[in-house]
């Protein structure tokens, strides 16, 4: 038997222990190779103890102390002393004065072997006397070796790892358009009324705004009013995320998600109220469908490059950088650093890159972004296509600086028929037939080196110029963050700003509504927050009609 050999199965030996079988769900449990070994070796000791304790004691080299008064005891004391090869204990200490059992001497000895130059007669007497403890190790590390193999072998994949995130949110608007009272409707219109709003948005809609497009006239538009969602509702947001790399520096994302939010009045990005978490589930009505809502692959091109495509992929997750410190995760307009023209969140197929500047650690760096998306719907269809310009193609780019605690970007789209402003009551919110639209936008962030009284601050700014006789328009956002308000890990911040608006106005709309948001997340665990959080407009049909308000409290859980 080689010395190395021997070394594996003494090293195996000394530290193994485990019951005779493994259940299936504890294996499957374990995290890496490091862990297999780990609990092999563990159930490969323990097992041949269970063995040695069904014998019988037939002679006397089956007791189990050595003492350090025995002759095999000083010669193998004589052995670490000489080649320093301390073995046996877990913290690498050889105890003198301790007695040890036969097979942890043998595991000493064993390790030994692989520094040991020449055979001394005392040598072999060592291992004449531990023949058979080596002679148990080498068989029980070999079928240690061929069961790690195996389920090496039948893992999933050793490189893909599940990352999970679940939201509860309980919430309400009680005043969203309280402006306009309810009014009894006929049985004519009996189809309109009851009707589940986002399996009927274009109607509501069409009466919420007015009654020339509403299809049952003004009683149709009351019937709505009627069923208008300024309740109190309890919805959830589950997304699973398969992140699977093959060298290491790559990244394979698929992302499933499920969730019960209706459109109205968190769940459509047509609205501007809608949650960060909340996404409206794909298909008709509020049933708790799953589907998959991320699929793309990230690689390096050298050190300073890295390249994304995908079926399913959005713009502003693959930029370098957000320009904003300004993290709440309530309103999602808050998480666009002002301009939701420009970061517009489009999502679908397409790819991209960017560009980092390699310099030392903590020193600024300048990075620049490019990305292609056709929004999903219109790739994925052979009427339409992902390169003609109707298939609502959106293309982003973007130029910063980012430092330690600051950081800067300008950013531009260009989007193109069917592609969307981040926005809502905004007539570019959707671009109707052979328009295109151009957005601008500059942003910036500041946040303290350290935690005391003062916060992080994030501006941003956002200028939309719209084609096909559209007007521009512009918004912005100043966002203020505290952490460790009050206990250590919890954060709090205030937010307002203006979605997308113009002065001039389309079809007689002038008005401009304001935004604002505070919230404070209390961090429960690492893994668990709730965060409440108010928030409230004014004017936000930008109609000239009445402010609304609402409130959430939000449950996160993150595994």
């Amino acid at each position: 038997m080689i010395l190395s050999k021997k070394l594996l199965l003494a090293l195996a030996g000394a530290s193994i222990s485990a019951p005779l079988a493994a259940p299936a769900q504890e294996v499957a449990s374990l995290n890496g190779s490091a862990a297999i070994n780990d609990y092999m070796q563990q159930q490969d000791v323990d097992r041949f103890r269970a063995w040695e304790s069904k014998n019988q004691v037939t002679s006397v080299n089956q007791f189990s102390d050595v003492l350090p008064t025995d002759w095999a005891y000083q010669a193998l004391s004589n052995l670490v002393e000489k080649y320093g090869c301390v073995a046996g204990y877990p913290n690498g200490k050889f105890k003198g004065g301790n007695a040890m059992t036969r097979y942890e001497a043998a595991a000493l000895l064993n390790a030994c072997l692989d520094r040991i130059t020449e055979v001394t007669d005392e040598l072999q007497k060592l291992l004449n006397e531990f023949d058979s403890e080596l002679t148990v190790l080498t068989s029980r590390v070999d079928g240690l070796e061929s069961k790690v193999g195996q389920l090496q072998a039948q893992q999933f994949s050793t490189t893909t790892k599940l990352r999970g995130e679940t939201s509860f949110i309980i919430g309400g608007m009680p005043s969203l358009d309280s402006n306009v009272p309810k009014t009894v409707v006929t049985p004519a219109v009996s189809a309109v009324r009851g009707t589940k709003l986002n399996a009927a948005r274009t109607a509501i809609e069409a009466c919420n705004f007015g009654t020339a497009n509403c299809v049952g006239g003004s009683a149709a538009k009351a019937a709505v009013l009627s069923d208008r969602p300024n309740k109190t509702a309890f919805n959830y947001d589950l997304r699973l995320s398969f992140d699977t790399s093959y060298t290491g520096k790559d990244l394979l994302r698929t992302r499933l998600r499920s969730g019960n939010f209706s459109s109205l009045p968190f769940g459509s990005s047509g609205q501007i109220f809608k949650l960060d978490k909340a996404e409206q589930s794909q298909g008709t009505g509020t049933s708790s469908n799953i589907w998959v809502d991320r699929l793309f692959y990230t690689f390096p091109v050298g050190d300073e490059i890295k390249l994304t495509a995908g079926a399913l992929v959005r713009n502003t997750e693959i930029l370098a950088f957000i320009p904003s410190a300004y993290k709440s995760d309530i309103l999602d307009f808050f998480g666009l650093a002002g301009a939701s023209g420009t970061y517009n969140k489009a999502t679908g197929a397409g790819f991209g890159f960017n560009w980092k500047q390699k310099v030392e650690k903590g020193k600024p760096y300048v990075t620049f972004d490019a990305n292609y998306i056709s929004d999903s719907g219109f790739a994925d269809s052979s009427a339409i296509g992902a390169f003609d310009f109707d298939g609502a193609l959106n293309v982003l780019s973007q130029l910063g600086v980012k430092g330690q605690n600051w950081g800067a970007a300008v950013g531009y789209r260009y989007g193109t028929q069917g592609s969307r402003m981040r926005d809502p009551n905004f007539a570019l919110a959707a671009l109707p037939r052979g328009a295109s639209s151009n957005s601008i936008s500059f942003a910036a962030f500041w946040e303290p080196m350290n935690t005391a009284w003062a916060p992080s601050i994030s501006l941003g700014y956002g200028f939309n110029a719209g084609g096909g006789g559209y007007e521009d328009s512009q918004s912005w956002m100043a966002g203020f963050q505290w952490k460790d308000v009050f206990l250590k890990g919890n954060n709090a911040g205030f937010a307002v700003g203006q979605a997308p608006f113009n002065k001039d106005g389309v079809a007689g709309i002038d008005s401009e509504s304001w935004l604002w948001e505070v919230y404070y997340k209390y961090q429960v665990t690492d893994k668990i927050s709730v965060t409440p959080a108010i928030f409230w407009a004014t004017d936000y049909r930008q109609n000239g009609g009445n402010g609304t308000y609402g409130g959430v409290i939000q449950t996160t859980f993150r595994f």
